[in-house]
């Protein structure tokens, strides 16, 4: 029986599963980013990456265990590294080739996705912690110490991650750098572990041939990384944006973020509407006392491309504007390629809905528009029986709330938030086309509600003439039949959501 295989020193060995534990939760949290253009960023996209993610670890932990009692780690380590790299810059190509074939929010494509984006370099790095600890067992009396600290080194590796990629890498950096970058860590770091280990034992791990053999993969992975199609013309921290041309108007400019069309602004003419559910909300803007042109206060729960706020400065001059906007970098690319011009009139606060919304002073607006969304789906926290107290509470007698929600047959999460509203609200109103209230297609809907009776006649006359296809305008909220109401205890908006 051969003697056990040398300890490495002991930073040694803390760096390496600090820094392998930590690469895999940065592939886990840019995966996410990854995926969201083509299949977006949901509840469903979030759990599978995760399931990915951590089946990954399991499978790559039993291996490097299995591997470790069978051949020395030291001459394991610095490939898993290599190999690691090569794996986390195929999954730009992998990721952005496949993602044109498997757009949607279908399970399986989401799954498949998923297993693309992060599965390979996360199983792979997830090797190296077994093979450490392996090493590091030399005293069978301080299992539990050794074997305790590695695995609280592994944690702080990956909260370090977490934290570090939350908060400034993904805001600072696209995340084909992110991966190439760490490709590139993950490279260099086992270059230098297979120098260090022939050093110490006077050969390196692995013959010549598998060692050019690995340089000439890594190049190619690298370069078709590089080179792997960009669905985003601006990365921010929320969104995949891009911005085309519309080719049957040079004026106009529609807005993608992560696959989704989210808005069309006319530069030339901010009251042209293109999207039939922004026709609705104008309609019921128009409705609003005193006059169609005179003045109001208004607040925007999402600004997107900013088309409501721009109609509104446009047919209601002097009006006083607030968007509450998530994503800074998507007002960014608002100025620079959708016109817009903020000022006295048309404020921005950059930060969540709920938590700006929750900061307004009581009787403050005369018109409230919900349009924030998460891909497809509001947001949980803004669909809300405490969060539609909070918009009451902001809105002047006679104030109109406006939200917009997209729903599939069955409809049971519009149902559930017509429901929601109308257990706040006296007065309710629903707008959508006619064949999605007979639950034969999937359509934007818009809820309509106030504390006083709602100008349901002026409404319908703004529909017809700014409705550019048939558009029912019901004067209750029957439609939501025994739906629950959503609160913050309860609130499975993405499983309520048809797909």
């Amino acid at each position: 029986m051969g003697a056990p295989p040398r300890a490495l020193p002991s930073a040694l060995a803390s760096t390496l599963v600090f820094g392998a534990s930590g690469s895999v939760l940065v592939l886990e949290i840019v995966a996410l980013r990854l995926v969201g253009p083509y299949v977006g960023v949901t509840l469903q996209v979030s759990s599978s990456v995760i399931g990915v993610s951590l089946a990954a670890i399991a499978y790559g932990t039993w291996l490097g265990g299995r591997l470790a009692d069978r051949f020395d780690p030291r001459a394991l380590l610095a490939p898993a590294l290599i190999l690691g790299a090569i794996g986390t810059a195929l999954t730009l190509p992998l990721v952005r080739w496949a993602g044109q074939i498997l757009r949607g929010g279908a399970a399986p494509a989401v799954l498949l996705l998923a297993a693309m984006a992060v599965f390979l370099p996360a199983f792979l790095l997830s090797t190296v912690t077994p093979m450490v600890v392996k090493l590091q067992l030399a005293d069978l009396n301080r299992t539990g110490a050794v074997v305790g600290r590695l695995s609280s080194i592994g944690t702080l590796g990956a909260i370090t991650a977490t934290l570090a990629t939350g908060f400034i890498f993904v805001a600072a950096l696209p995340s084909s750098w992110i991966v190439l970058g760490l490709a590139g860590l993950l490279a260099v770091g086992g270059l230098i572990l297979g120098w260090r280990l022939r050093r110490d034992a006077g050969e390196l791990p692995g013959s010549p041939r598998a060692r050019a053999l690995l340089g000439v993969v890594g190049l190619a992975a690298a370069g078709l990384g590089a080179t792997a199609p960009d669905p985003c013309d601006v990365e921010t921290a929320y969104h995949c944006a891009s911005v085309e041309v519309d080719r049957a108007d040079p004026s106009g400019r529609l807005l993608i973020l992560n696959s989704a069309h989210h808005s069309y602004v006319d530069l030339s003419d901010p009251s042209h509407l293109d999207f039939a559910y922004v026709q609705w909300i104008a309609a019921v803007t128009d409705a609003l006392s005193p006059g169609p042109a005179s003045p109001i206060d208004a607040l925007h729960l999402g600004g997107g491309g900013f088309t409501m706020p721009e109609y509104l400065r446009a047919t209601r001059p002097g009006s006083r504007q607030l968007v509450l906007e998530l994503d800074g970098g998507l007002v960014k690319l608002d100025r620079q390629k959708l016109g817009l011009v903020t000022g006295p009139d048309l404020r921005v606060e950059v930060g969540d809905a709920r938590v700006g919304l929750t900061a307004q002073p009581a009787a403050a607006y005369d018109l409230v528009i919900g349009d924030a969304f998460g891909y497809l789906v509001v947001p949980w926290h803004l669909s809300t029986r405490e969060m539609m107290a909070q918009v009451a509470r902001t809105l002047r007698p006679g104030g109109v709330y406006a939200q917009n929600v997209i729903d599939h047959p069955p409809d049971r999460f519009v149902k559930s938030e017509l429901a929601t509203v109308a257990a706040v609200f006296p007065h309710v109103a629903l707008i959508a086309p006619p064949k999605a209230l007979s639950g034969s297609t999937g359509s934007n809907f818009v809820i309509v509600a106030s504390k006083s009776p709602l100008p349901l006649t002026t409404i319908r006359a703004g529909l017809d003439r700014h409705a550019k296809e048939p558009v029912t305008l019901l004067p209750d909220g029957s439609f939501a039949g025994h739906a629950r109401v959503l609160t913050d205890d309860y609130a499975p908006v993405d499983q309520l959501l048809g797909y």
